[in-house]
């Protein structure tokens, strides 16, 4: 599975921290960022339903 975050377009929300959050957080000023090792404890669901509730759609998820 292959993640990646547009951090231009993040706004910040966290509803991807909240929604994954074994895979996601925020740094300082509040944009997502993916953590070390969060996309290899990935798990289809939650990374998806992640980037569903992006309201900026900032998420990408496929798989490789």
């Amino acid at each position: 599975m292959s993640i990646s975050i547009a951090t231009d377009r993040c706004i910040g929300a966290a509803l991807c921290a909240l929604t994954a959050p074994e895979v996601f957080t925020q740094d300082d000023d509040g944009v997502s960022r993916l953590l070390p090792d969060g996309p290899q404890r990935a798990r289809s669901s939650p990374v998806r339903e992640a980037a569903r509730a992006c309201p900026v759609q900032a998420i990408t998820v496929s798989e490789d």
